[in-house]
């Protein structure tokens, strides 16, 4: 009997054991191997939200089970409501603390057995509209902390769960952005951590081809989400003015994504462009 919507599908879990120590990820001895199962699991974090949300309920659509993470349990919860009964798992994250994320990998691991997809989707705009000299270092160490230290404390337990388990390998998705290539006036932060997350996706590329773990990003534009909604009122251009702009559904962003991720470990999107396709980006505005 199929739960009513109001029942939880699947419970916020907490990222430490009962008596406070954080579980371990690896091989789980409970499950099936790969030529078992049915379906392959995803760690998407950002996921009570946007472009994460939208990316979960594709892949669990599609057949995949999905670990939730995400720092608010209720905006968790409704993404798991979302999805088909038992396929997703929700663990309460904070990605930029390293003891988080260990527990979400291993609470992954404990649950589905592996994990063959990590997508590194959590971040923040942070201040928009701030100019440089005005912004504060807590602000600035903010948007770092999240869209940089957390995208590589998230691909880094990926990798080392992904050389462990057998069949070795898997895939890791970083959410880039066009801000990776071409910045938004006052929006340092956010700019300097996504190139960064392109040296990042490169590196990580390289160093996972011996074990069969492919790394690649996608760089978004104007997806419709509550963090872009401000696009379509007006949003401030390179030469000072302020005017709308189009925006792109959030669910083609999504079928990109289920794209990468379903392809053959010998084959990868190193780097997708996905983008509404009349907004000021190619060209000069």
């Amino acid at each position: 009997m199929r739960r009513a919507r109001g029942d939880t599908l699947c419970r916020v879990h907490n990222t430490r054991m009962a008596d406070g120590r954080v579980p371990r990820a690896g091989r789980s001895p409970t499950l099936p191997d790969m030529t078992e199962r049915e379906s392959k699991t995803a760690v998407v974090t950002g996921a009570g939200s946007g472009i994460g949300r939208a990316v979960a309920v594709e892949l669990s659509r599609a057949g995949w089970s999905v670990a939730l993470a995400g720092r608010r349990p209720e905006t968790l919860a409704q993404t798991a409501a979302l999805v088909p009964e038992g396929a997703s798992l929700a663990v309460r994250t904070d990605v930029s603390q390293p003891e988080d994320v260990a527990g979400l990998f291993a609470a992954a691991v404990e649950r589905f057995g592996r994990v063959d997809l990590l997508f590194n989707n959590a971040g923040t705009f942070g201040p928009g509209g701030v100019p440089v000299d005005e912004l504060p270092y807590e602000a600035w160490r903010h948007v770092v902390d999240t869209n940089l230290n957390g995208a590589f404390l998230c691909a880094q337990a990926a990798f080392r769960q992904m050389k462990e388990q057998d069949p070795q390998g898997g895939r890791i998705i970083n959410n880039g952005s066009i801000s990776a290539h071409t910045p938004r006036p006052l929006s340092v932060a956010y700019t300097a951590t996504k190139h960064a997350l392109t040296g990042l996706t490169k590196s990580l590329s390289l160093d996972g081809r011996p074990y069969r773990i492919a790394v690649g990003q996608i760089d978004i534009g104007n997806a419709a989400t509550d963090m872009t909604r401000r696009m379509e009122t007006g949003a401030l251009q390179a030469d000072g003015s302020v005017v709308p702009e189009p925006v792109m559904d959030v669910a083609d962003v999504a079928r990109t994504v289920r794209h990468m991720a379903e392809l053959p470990l010998e084959a990868n999107v190193q780097f997708a462009t996905v983008l509404a396709t009349a907004m000021p980006y190619v060209g000069r505005g």
